[in-house]
């Protein structure tokens, strides 16, 4: 599986990570809902490079132009709730995409809510046979709301390449992607690589909850 960190560099998504992290700019959820869908933004861009292209001739006011475009059908696909301003700035960019939607929340199995269980409740997908299907979710911390995110979709088809997109990632959660994913057909983006988790099972130094951080407590 191909990893790849946009992080690494020098580019603006640091600037957006950044103002992400910190604790005083949280507290409007504005401005950090408006980061997340930037670097969905810039992410769909990078991805949309690795993209089969075609030339297509278009017939402008004075003549014809030869544009490459991209042939692969692109589904975008999310997961309830803190993937949505992720994946309205993906959809900025793939305009043209299929769009699904799952439910996947933790929930912990123990008083000292150190254990977590993932409940999958909605599902609305197109198929996704033969496409270029694009899981988006800020988080990836222990992988398992990504693994079961990623199962659902399957039982609409069998996806021609996957990319898994995430805003930070902890080592823990990739190395479960690389366990459930097809090896040769995926490949994780992210902005950040965190060193791992509390034992709430949060991303440290991570940013939150981002459902949270995006839309307010939760009961």
């Amino acid at each position: 599986m191909k990893i790849i960190n946009l992080g690494e560099g020098n580019s603006i998504v640091n600037q957006y990570m950044a103002e992400m992290r910190d604790r005083e700019y949280q507290q409007n959820r504005l401005l950090f809902r408006n980061n997340i869908m930037r670097v969905g933004e810039m992410m769909a861009y990078e991805i949309s490079k690795t993209l089969s292209y075609a030339p297509r001739a278009v017939e402008t006011p004075l003549g014809t132009a030869e544009v490459s475009v991209p042939t692969d059908k692109v589904v975008l696909a999310t997961i309830f709730r803190a993937g949505l301003p992720f994946h309205t700035g993906f959809l900025n960019v793939f305009d043209h995409a299929g769009n699904a939607f799952v439910s996947a929340y933790r929930e912990y199995t123990d008083e000292r809510h150190t254990e977590v269980g993932i409940h999958v409740e909605y599902l609305a997908t197109p198929s996704v046979e033969g496409k270029t299907l694009i899981i988006v979710d800020p988080m990836l911390a222990t992988g398992g709301s990504m693994e079961l995110g990623y199962k659902a979709f399957l039982t609409r088809g069998t996806p021609k390449r996957i990319h898994v997109a995430c805003v930070i990632a902890a080592p823990e959660g990739i190395e479960h992607v690389k366990k459930t994913f097809p090896d040769d057909k995926t490949t994780l983006w992210c902005a950040a690589i965190d060193p791992g988790m509390n034992e709430h099972k949060y991303i440290v130094p991570g940013f939150g909850d981002a459902g949270d951080l995006c839309y307010g407590d939760k009961v």
